[in-house]
């Protein structure tokens, strides 16, 4: 029996016998359902998903009843979850499916890869579970299992991995039934093949599998990017008049795009309340008279590519303002918006 043939037998006894993972989308047909989980898994983890998955499903339990919901409501039900484009993307993909394919979702790989935000991966995805087609799910598990087993050092985040590593999950596909081998191969992944001390001693691939064979665990796989990684400094002035705050959305191509936020400085260091207050942009806005009413303790936010710290300072005026960009709403009306959670939390605290 060639590795290729060991692979891919041995892969299916231990997810019959051996995979205990359970997620609630798991064994799941409606091509909606399936949709919706992949996007909100992208650059999150299931524990947190899972949560986020239940509520959406609830909200919007199909696709039509997504596409007339008001955008407010879904980025309220999306908010905290981050990577805001998802939320954006699956808006614009509802409507179309809604009302250029009267409802019917996709159910062929080359269309389902014309939904907004809906790329190879996640194509293949619903491809395989809601429609049993033959399409390889290749996500960061299975780049992982393949990388080790074949003792692969082509950088997995490479032009040139991604078409080897897509080519050989397709080549080890157990054709006759596409949905179970993917997602014994992820779930292997999650639960045997880990990131950080992967269980080889009681893995069922590890006579063949050269990473354990040669001790590479630790090196495999091999990424070639390096995350540079930027320090931003948030001060939020939550204004009120009359039990009314000024807001914003934020529109520009940034982090929390479509979100909601007080009025914003950004600094490039830390600052204490009494040097902010002197920054000219305050000074052109805020009336002499303004009290301070809180001061939020310092937040910080750690995203993919950037640190967020800063606080959220309330302050009170007696006269209404006009600030450009900005608009004045009831507190009520603002506990429907979504705002980014780095400025929930400063509030809770």
């Amino acid at each position: 029996m060639n590795d290729k043939a060991f692979f891919t037998k041995r892969l299916l006894q231990w997810n019959t016998h051996n995979n205990k993972r359970w997620m609630p989308w798991k064994g799941e047909k409606d091509p909606y359902k399936i949709w919706i989980s992949e996007i909100i898994l992208q650059q999150t983890r299931v524990i947190q998903g899972l949560e986020y998955y239940n509520r959406f499903i609830l909200k919007f339990p199909n696709v039509h009843s997504l596409a007339k919901a008001k955008e407010n409501d879904v980025f309220k039900v999306w908010e905290g979850l981050g990577y805001y484009s998802r939320c954006k993307n699956i808006i614009t993909s509802s409507k179309f499916i809604a009302n250029e394919l009267q409802g019917n979702f996709p159910d062929k790989y080359e269309d389902l890869l014309q939904l907004r935000g809906v790329g190879v991966y996640t194509a293949s995805a619903i491809a395989s579970f809601a429609y049993n087609l033959p399409h390889a799910v290749v996500d960061g598990n299975v780049f992982r299992v393949l990388s080790r087993y074949f003792g692969n050092k082509i950088p997995v985040d490479s032009k040139e991995g991604k078409v080897i590593y897509n080519q050989l999950a397709g080549e080890l596909l157990d054709t006759s039934n596409p949905a179970l081998y993917n997602q014994a191969i992820m779930d292997f992944g999650a639960e045997v093949c880990k990131p950080a001390v992967p269980l080889c001693t009681i893995c069922p691939l590890k006579t063949k599998c050269i990473a354990w064979l040669n001790d590479l665990q630790d090196v495999l796989p091999v990424k070639e990017k390096r995350i540079k990684k930027t320090h931003r400094y948030f001060y939020y002035l939550q204004i009120k008049y009359k039990n009314k705050v000024y807001v914003r959305k934020r529109i520009a191509k940034d982090i929390w795009q479509n979100l909601f936020e007080f009025f914003l400085i950004e600094t490039s260091r830390q600052l204490s309340v009494s040097a902010l207050l002197k920054t000219g942009a305050l000074k052109k806005i805020l009336p002499a008279n303004f009290q301070i009413e809180k001061t939020s303790p310092y937040c910080k936010q750690q995203l993919t590519h950037q640190t967020i710290t800063g606080q959220v300072i309330t302050v009170s005026i007696k006269d209404k303002l006009v600030i450009p960009g900005y608009h004045i709403i009831s507190e009520r009306e603002m506990a429907g918006l979504a705002f980014p959670q780095f400025i929930t939390a400063c509030l809770k605290d």
